[in-house]
């Protein structure tokens, strides 16, 4: 080993402290690439072999009753494999144990052969008996949230008929990886649940034998949805046809891609930050060791090392750097990708989960730390080579800095001495000061884009549940019925208020734009479900125009004022043109409202409504389910307190991961940068320091100019840190934004406050362990080191 080798590990090892900082700070970096990269590649794989295994469809579309013998012509359009008809419906559940009402989504398995598409995967148990017609099999999620075992029993209200439904299996299905009742924002497994039972039982409980109600079509490799899809509408259109669609509208595979394009969001976004101040940390380092070892380069020089060996050895120094910082952050980063993997895995109903990050993952994450230490590095190790001996050998020319207007004013303002040589430091190197208040400034940074999720939280409750929903429930019917039928809802037990809505399937188009929603009628005045304008007031659709959300306005690209083609799928199926009276905010669906009188007139039909809103008195909730299992017409009932609690369950969990992982990365990133800075000026401003002290400074005032320093710069970086934050969070409510949900971007004080007070606590820390190295300072021989 040649002796600057020998140098290299004694400089790693005398360095080790600061050298941990950086590496720490280079993990984050790693680790968040791994960790991101890692779940998007093993939830998109395990996606696509579930997916292929069991057979999910490209093409869906409902109906209202369509004949078996239209299938072969189906099956003949052009780049379609194959076809599955089915039967579906919907049932009220009446589980024993269980007050509340439950959900059942039925669909009829075949009798003869596995199904062809959306194949279920079998759990446990058996598929079911053709011959039995009360054997059913269920969910496995909705089976384990109501405790059923093999053999266990529930009954179903099948169109004002009760039938005792038998459990002989648990399934899964690619087809409700994301499984959510109608009109619910999130899963709710013990109140929803699917249900597969003979198509001979189907066919008799929904009145469809010899028909079908549902189908999904499997296109040939690089065959056109759209073409396909067309062709189905104009086949499905003398049945009721609901109008078809491809996966990317599946509600289930839809939660299932916004998820996966968060994860690859988070990939591209927080990665560069880390890398970037790990760079600029090892640019301070480096730069310093080669101010304190001219000597030593000079020497090395003389004694016949080249200025490539010189050069190399510093950037082997940030070498050894990154190898702990990537090191650190492949194990993290595994450990952290492969937990959340399976995380994620277990909350979107996957069988089993591929986990298999890829060689080259690594690879790039552990060039992208060496790339990030080695180009900061590079300046200070080009200087070490590009020294003259003679000129390294000599102690650097003292800086020469001229008395200025800002020296003026320090006079002025009677400053004391200590406060005099804080300031001086800060403007006589702004470039190092500027960048160690913007490497803290990230952190800021960091605190503010985990912690404004809490309040956009509270704001899409506080809009969601307390402004716009303000009903206790929702009852649901399987069709639409008279208006009459609210009325029968006012006289169910425990109901205090009752108000009706209307929904029509529909297609809103502006020339090549276009987008399949629900468009929502209600009568004006209706105070349980309301629509509000900007300035939160009650809005009521003007008749002949239409209210659009701004997510669906800004998809078709519509103005207030601008007019839209609306393609009713429902009833005479007519196409009309209306105006956008408003667009309004909403951050759950894609919302699309119509007048209640309008949407009946366009129909011609006497007023029907969809669902009912109700409030209700908690006393006799039981008494209302209880009388619910019995009407026929309804097939479900949501209560919104259900709703939030599952809604606030579900998101605490993700939010607490992700607070506690971006409020560490933020620590971890003022230490590296805070304890850096501090020991390099404790190394510059030694001699400085220990004059003081013989002068007769006590060791508060020597300590107080080290530790302002830092401190000042730490508070220089919090209206920096504020900004940036900012900008993070806006990019992130746009990453996450779907068609499905959107965040808002709420900022409180108390968000940039809590940053503040976290940055400067783990700031504080840092410089006081380095004070502790001040304390211990051996005066001589600090005074005998050459300036």
């Amino acid at each position: 080993m040649q002796a600057i080798d020998r140098k290299l590990l004694r400089d790693f090892q005398r360095l080790w402290l600061q050298a941990v900082a950086i590496a720490l700070v280079l993990a984050c970096g790693v680790a968040v690439l791994l960790t991101s990269v890692g779940m998007y590649k093993a939830l998109s794989e395990t996606q696509d072999a579930y997916y292929e295994r069991n057979r999910f469809a490209d093409v869906f579309a409902q109906t209202n009753r369509a004949p078996v013998s239209l299938l072969p012509e189906i099956a003949r359009i052009d780049g379609v494999l194959s076809i599955e008809a089915r039967i579906t419906g919907a049932a009220i559940l009446d589980i024993p144990g269980r007050t509340r009402t439950a959900v059942g989504h039925i669909l009829s398995y075949p009798e003869t052969a596995d199904p062809v598409l959306n194949v279920p995967l079998l759990v446990s148990g058996r598929f079911p008996d053709p011959e039995d017609t009360d054997e059913v099999v269920v969910n496995a999620p909705f089976a384990e949230a109501n405790g059923f075992d093999l053999g266990d029993s529930f009954s179903a209200n099948l169109r004002g008929r009760k039938r005792q439904l038998v459990v002989v299996g648990t399934v899964l299905s690619p087809e409700f990886v994301y499984t959510i009742g109608p009109g619910a924002l999130m899963p709710d497994n013990a109140g929803f649940g699917i249900i597969w039972m003979s198509t001979r039982a189907a066919a008799a409980a929904f009145d469809m034998t010899g028909a079908f109600n549902d189908i999904s079509l499997a296109l040939a490799t690089g065959t056109r949805a759209e073409p396909a899809i067309e062709r189905l509408d104009t086949l499905l259109e003398p049945y009721g046809g609901l109008g078809a669609y491809d996966r990317a509208d599946q509600t289930s595979h839809a939660f299932l891609d916004a998820q996966l394009n968060e994860l690859k969001g988070m990939a591209m976004v927080l990665p560069p930050i880390f890398f970037g101040i790990a760079g600029f940390l090892v640019s301070m380092v480096m730069s310093r060791i080669v101010a304190l070892e001219r000597s030593e380069i000079g020497l090395l020089k003389a004694i016949g090392y080249s200025n490539t060996e010189i050069c190399l050895h510093y950037l082997m120094l940030a070498g050894l750097i990154a190898v702990v910082g990537v090191a650190v952050g492949w194990i993290a980063g595994t450990f952290l990708a492969n937990a959340l993997a399976r995380q994620y895995a277990e909350f979107f109903d996957f069988p089993y989960v591929i986990f298999r990050v890829s060689y080259w993952v690594y690879a790039a994450a552990g060039l992208a730390g060496l790339a990030t230490t080695s180009l900061g590095a590079l300046q200070a190790a080009l200087k070490a080579a590009n020294l003259a001996p003679a000129i390294a050998m000599q102690p650097p020319a003292p800086p020469r800095f001229k008395h200025s207007l800002i020296d003026e004013m320090m006079a002025r303002l009677r400053l004391t001495q200590s406060t005099v040589m804080i300031l001086r430091s800060l403007l006589r190197w702004p470039l190092r000061s500027l960048l160690t208040s913007l490497g803290l400034a990230l952190a800021v940074a960091s605190v503010i884009a985990a912690t404004f999720i809490n309040d956009a939280l509270d704001e899409i409750v506080d809009l969601a549940f307390h402004q716009t929903n303000r009903q206790d429930a929702m009852l649901l019917f399987a069709e639409d019925v008279p208006e009459a039928a609210l009325e029968d809802a006012r006289n169910l037990p425990g109901v205090l208020q009752a108000e009706s809505q209307q929904y029509q399937a529909a297609i809103l188009r502006r020339g090549h734009l276009s987008k399949r929603v629900a468009v929502e009628a209600r009568r004006p005045g209706n105070d349980l479900s309301r629509v509000l304008d900007a300035d939160r007031q009650v809005l009521n659709v003007p008749p002949g125009g239409i209210v659009l959300s701004e997510r669906l306005a800004d998809h078709l690209d519509v103005l207030p004022s601008d007019s839209i083609e609306v393609e009713f799928l429902t009833g005479r199926r007519e196409t009309i043109e209306v105006r956008v009276s408003q667009v309004v905010e909403q951050y759950f669906g894609l919302g699309a409202y119509m007048d209640f009188e309008f949407m009946n007139a366009l129909f011609r039909q006497a007023p029907r409504i969809s669902t009912v809103n109700v409030t209700l008195d908690s006393q006799q909730t039981g008494a209302l389910h209880a009388a619910i299992k019995a009407v026929p017409e309804v097939s479900g009932i949501i209560e919104m307190n259900e709703n939030l609690r599952s809604f606030q369950d579900t998101v605490e969990q993700n939010v607490v991961v992700m607070n506690s992982i971006y409020i560490t990365v933020a620590v971890l990133i003022t230490i590296g940068v805070t304890y850096n800075a501090a020991r390099i000026q404790l190394s510059e401003r030694a001699r400085e320091l220990a004059s003081l002290r013989i002068l007769g400074f006590g060791r508060g005032e020597v300590s107080y100019i080290l530790m302002g320093e830092m401190m000042l710069l730490a508070l220089i970086a919090q209206p920096f840190g504020w900004l940036i934050g900012t900008g993070i969070a806006q990019l992130m409510t746009q990453a996450f934004t779907s068609d499905l949900y959107a965040i808002p971007l709420v900022l409180r004080p108390a968000t940039f406050t809590t940053a503040t007070i976290i940055v400067l606590s783990a700031a504080l820390a840092s410089v006081l362990i380095v004070r502790r190295r001040l304390d211990r300072l051996d005066l001589v021989s600090v005074m005998k080191t050459r300036e």
